[in-house]
């Protein structure tokens, strides 16, 4: 009940420390659709300290399989890849998980996500190690970034659902 109280308040003020260095701001999941079988996690990972980290992984057990990821950009096609080397985070600097960027994928959803629902995530640090996340589901916002407009987007093999598109310039 403490350890609620304490993810509660910390996530009225949109950051969520997570060690000395590595502070967690405005992090939030979602998914396209209520039937989706994949999701994903953003948010900006600030790193206060003195020397450069790396995001290499991330583990939660809402899905089947949890993968850095972002877009690469296939003529008129957004394809979504995993990015094996994962994310830096330079010292004194911010690296955003966002929205047409760099995220955080949930493929083989085990639960549905819904509005106001709470997702565990490990994210896994080159130096500052493994830290839990508490991040709230929030399928109202609607902050797409980058150049995606009205381009088609193809998720890959999404673990056995097939390659599908998403227009995501329409809202859904």
């Amino acid at each position: 009940m403490k350890r609620f109280a304490v993810v509660a308040a910390t996530a009225a003020f949109f950051a969520l420390p997570v060690s000395a260095d590595i502070i967690i701001n405005d992090a939030y999941a979602r998914v396209a659709s209520p039937m989706a079988q994949s999701g994903a996690a953003f948010m900006g990972i600030q790193n206060t300290g003195a020397e450069d980290d790396r995001l290499v992984a991330a583990r939660s057990d809402v899905a089947q399989r949890v993968e850095l990821h972002t877009h690469i950009a296939d003529g008129d096609i957004m394809r979504m890849v995993e990015v094996e080397e994962g994310f830096e985070i330079p010292a004194g600097d911010t690296h955003m998980l966002e929205r047409g960027g760099h995220h955080v994928m949930f493929m083989g959803l085990n639960r549905k996500l819904a509005h106001g629902d709470e997702v565990a995530v490990t994210l896994v640090f080159e130096k500052a190690g493994e830290m839990e996340v508490i991040i709230p589901v929030d399928l109202e916002r609607n902050d797409v970034t980058g150049a995606m407009g009205g381009m088609k987007m193809d998720h890959g093999n999404m673990g056995g659902h097939g390659a599908m598109q998403m227009n995501h310039g329409q809202q859904q």
